[in-house]
Formats: C-alpha cells, sequence, structure tokens
C-alpha cells in the first residue's frame, strides 16, 4: 500500500515536472523564464556564434516564430560561402559550439548543402544549414517555457535588414569565405612556413 502511495505521488511529480499538465510548463531541468526571455537568450547565442566566426560575414534577421510555449530565432548569411569553403564555415561555428559546452545531436556532411544539429546545457537547440547556393542559415530554438508576448529581435544586421520580407541569395563578396579555393592547411605549430 505505501508502495502504490509512492509510486502515485512520483507520478504526479513526473506529471508537473515534464510540463505533461500544462503546456506552459518549463520542463525539469530547463531554464524557468518566459517566451520573451527566452528567445533573448536565443538572441545572445546567435550574436556568440556570428562573434565567432572570423573573418565576420553579411548577414539578416530571418524569421521569428512563437509557437504554443517556444521561439525561434533565425538568420541568414548574405555573404557569398564558396562550395569549397562550406566546410571550413562548417567547421568554424561547430568549433566555436563545442567549446561552449553544446552537445552535437546531428550532422549532414553533404558538400552542397551541410548542416549540423547541436543543444546547448540549457535546452536551446541550434542550427546551421548551408543551401546549395552557399547561402548559410541559422536557428536557435527555445525550449518550452512560460508563454508572453514576444518582441522582435533588436540585434542590428551586418547589411540590410530583410526581416518581415523575401531574403534574396547572398550577394556579399569575400575575400576569404568566397574564395573557390580550400582553406590552405595551416602549418603545425613549430614547423617551419613555407618559403
Amino acid at each position: 500500500m505505501r508502495r502504490a502511495a509512492v509510486l502515485l505521488v512520483a507520478g504526479a511529480l513526473l506529471l508537473l515536472t515534464t510540463g505533461c499538465g500544462s503546456s506552459e510548463q518549463p520542463t525539469e531541468g530547463k531554464p524557468r523564464m518566459n517566451m520573451q526571455e527566452a528567445a533573448e537568450r536565443a538572441d545572445e547565442i546567435l550574436d556568440g556564434t556570428f562573434a565567432a566566426i572570423r573573418p565576420g560575414v553579411h548577414w539578416t534577421h530571418g524569421e521569428s516564430t512563437e509557437g504554443g510555449c517556444d521561439v525561434s530565432r533565425r538568420r541568414a548569411v548574405m555573404t557569398i560561402i564558396s562550395e569549397e569553403r562550406r566546410g571550413s564555415f562548417v567547421g568554424v561555428v561547430e568549433r566555436h559550439w563545442t567549446a561552449e559546452g553544446y552537445r552535437r545531436l546531428g550532422v549532414n556532411r553533404s558538400t552542397t548543402s551541410p548542416a549540423t544539429y547541436f543543444e546547448t546545457p540549457d535546452g536551446f537547440r541550434v542550427r546551421l544549414l548551408v543551401g546549395g547556393n552557399g547561402q548559410a542559415f541559422f536557428e536557435a530554438a527555445t525550449p518550452c517555457v512560460t508563454k508572453s508576448a514576444v518582441a522582435p529581435p533588436t540585434a542590428d544586421t551586418v547589411g540590410p535588414n530583410y526581416a518581415g520580407g523575401d531574403i534574396p541569395d547572398p550577394d556579399v563578396r569575400s575575400d576569404f569565405w568566397s574564395v573557390t579555393s580550400p582553406v590552405p592547411a595551416t602549418p603545425p605549430s613549430g614547423s617551419p612556413s613555407g618559403r
């Protein structure tokens, strides 16, 4: 009888902590914040990612969407990334996300349209997808949090902001990312440089 009561209480607690009782309840281990705060955290994740990309790229806000208890923020890169440099671009982002303690969820190693998927320690999911035309698309999706109103993102874009309209193909050339040759291998530390 006592064991049955313990199981009943444990089951009720599980329902409460997993959000099954209400779509607005954050799940156990997820951040205790509302949708606006979660959207701002997603923006911070994207800001940090773009700061880690060197040389920097031009980008615009993509569509920001809201679910019943979650938000997705998107950005599109307006710098042309050549097919020969796409792997290096994805590698830069993956190394940054790994260094931040994000956990890899999956990867598509296609040479024409690579993609990589990670999750942050606080339950935000991030994705980078490079389209066949060399346009990179980022998304940061929040976990389920407390429902609230959500304002549009406020970060200044690098280049024109196409949010709310059609995003054109990338049209900004880069002396690094647009080059149609692979990134040169860096000599190992301590070895002589080429002469």
